[in-house]
């Protein structure tokens, strides 16, 4: 199977289209860093290839190195080019790349590095962006969208298409399919959910299904719902009350008119229900929701959960039939439901909806069915009942350590180790309980799989060295936490299943010095080197290794 064929099919069976463009765009795979295809039926016939060292995903990739980013990190500097200006480098991101007859491209990824370095103060990761490294930013936006305008433009003309699919990881520059929209290039456009390479698992096992004789039926996808279901109302229950000394839970019977309730007078929850989403994005059932009327609700997230950049937008969830009263949709569009679209907020409307509004006026809605999703169209609902509002902040409910929770137990570590004002996960309402040592060392403590203790000989000057004490996530000493030799003794000592109060009292260790190391430990357990968790619920690993 090709890379970008199975990109393609991932789209196409899934658009509803009978027939369309489609195009696979990414950084790379196979050799090749894209196609251009059209879909008819159950059939994708390829129009043409682009090489890899085309390759706009690596054009993007290698400026944003200049900038402080690197792989991965391409949504960050989308999110910066509205506060740039493109004119200040059009000229100088002309000599990247030509446009060729018939839709074609070059990209000269060998001029970027040598002209930027003439041409702007690089940045180091962890510095501030400076007006220079947004001009870079909304320069290279606006070269991409030339580009993939370019493309697609002469293959509509040429085939008659007069819809598109779009996938492949450049498919997540929400920007640019924004601007695809509105440009009414297409009378509709699908972009794939998981456009990046595990939507590529997806069209894998449609392409095999196909061949077998089961053909995916030809509707749009409605939701990607499809991850880990939460369980049964009982086993939640269970799991929660295992944290009892932490949490206070109480049973809701109206748990969206409850949890609106929260959210209208300020607070900032987490809500887990159902299965999770397929895909990079929280569109309802593992998502962090706040009021999207204050501003200053952005920073908060941010110092409470997130401790991202703060220029970074967060998304709103809409309902669907009141989204064209908030946000400017091009006609005949209702449905955006993947948030995969940026879209223009009313003028009027910005003011109202300052924490969703980026400083362009635009956001990246996800419109929200109430056949789709019950569940969250009615939170949203109860929500406008009381603030006039039918719309919620909606991003995805993790910190900056680590994934979007799947299970009870990941949303109650998150919540935990966040400032979160509450917890909602099935119909249980979940708040925090002042814990005191006591509850604390009740609890076990063990390594997640990845990580590893190291005690090691570090330089702490030319001509002198010391023992320190770390934890490695994953193979690299570049990738560690250094914690006391006292931690470190207390984790060498776990072997099968114990509390941290029964480790304590092994190390003869007095009250103090056990409310210093929990005090550590939370540290340590917020970034995710550890994992606390009630008895019964630990995996042992053999992680220590020492060396230099």
């Amino acid at each position: 199977m090709n890379h970008h064929e199975v990109h393609a099919v991932s789209a196409f069976a899934m658009s509803g289209f009978e027939q369309s463009l489609v195009f696979a765009i990414d950084g790379g795979g196979d050799f090749l860093s894209g196609l251009m295809a059209v879909g008819s039926g159950t059939e994708i016939a390829q129009l043409v290839s682009f090489p890899e060292h085309n390759s706009l995903g690596l054009f993007y990739l290698e400026t944003i190195r200049y900038l402080g980013c690197g792989m991965f990190d391409e949504y960050k500097v989308m999110g910066l080019a509205p506060y740039g200006d493109p004119d200040r480098y059009r000229e100088l991101f002309a000599q990247f790349y030509e446009l060729l007859d018939s839709g074609g491209y070059r990209v000269h990824l060998d001029r970027i590095g040598p002209a930027l370095l003439r041409s702007i103060q690089v940045r180091r990761k962890g510095m501030p962006f400076t007006q220079q490294h947004r001009d870079v930013s909304a320069s290279l936006q606006e070269a991409m969208e030339r580009i993939v305008f370019h493309t697609l433009r002469h293959h509509r003309e040429a085939t008659g298409m007069t819809r598109l699919c779009l996938v492949g990881g450049v498919a997540h520059n929400c920007t640019l399919n924004g601007k695809l929209l509105y440009s009414g290039l297409f009378d509709d456009i699908f972009v794939q959910p998981a456009s990046h390479d595990a939507g590529c698992a997806l069209g894998a096992a449609l392409m095999v299904s196909s061949e077998l004789g089961r053909p995916a039926p030809r509707e749009r996808l409605p939701d990607v719902y499809w991850g880990p279901d939460l369980g049964n109302e009982q086993a939640t229950e269970l799991e929660l009350n295992a944290w009892s000394g932490h949490l206070d839970i109480q049973r809701s019977d109206d748990i969206a008119s409850s949890a609106a309730d929260w959210m209208a007078n300020g607070a900032v929850i987490g809500w887990v229900q159902g299965r999770s989403e397929f895909g990079p994005r929280a569109l309802g059932n593992r998502s962090i929701l706040a009021d999207p009327r204050p501003a200053e609700n952005k920073d908060r997230i941010n110092a409470m959960v997130k401790k991202r950049e703060g220029y970074r937008p967060f998304a709103p969830s809409a309902l669907e039939e009141d989204a064209s009263e908030f946000f400017e949709l091009p006609d005949g569009t209702r449905q955006l439901p993947f948030m995969n679209f940026v879209v223009r907020v009313r003028e009027a409307k910005r003011n109202v909806l300052g924490a969703i509004t980026h400083v362009d006026g635009t956001a990246r809605l996800q419109t929200v069915s109430r056949k789709t999703n019950p569940a969250y169209w009615d939170v949203i609902n109860a929500f406008k009942k009381r603030t006039g509002i039918p719309i919620l902040l909606n991003t995805s409910f993790n910190n900056n350590a680590e994934p979007i929770v799947q299970s009870v137990s990941d949303a109650i570590t998150t919540f935990l180790t966040t400032d979160l004002d509450g917890l909602v996960v099935g119909p249980f309402l979940v708040r925090k309980r002042p814990a005191s040592l006591q509850d604390w060392s009740a609890l076990a403590a063990s390594l997640p799989p990845y990580a590893s203790l190291h005690r090691v000989r570090s330089h702490i000057a030319p001509d002198r060295q010391e023992t320190v004490c770390e934890i490695r996530m994953g193979h690299s000493a570049h990738s560690s936490m250094r914690i006391s030799p006292e931690l470190f003794e207390i984790l060498m000592r776990i072997e099968g299943e114990a509390s941290l109060g029964s480790l304590f009292d092994t190390a003869l260790l007095d009250q103090a010095k056990r409310e210093d190391l929990v005090k550590e430990l939370r540290l340590v357990w917020e970034l995710r080197g550890v994992r606390l968790h009630p008895l019964h619920a630990a995996c042992g690993h053999d992680n220590v290794q020492s060396g230099t």
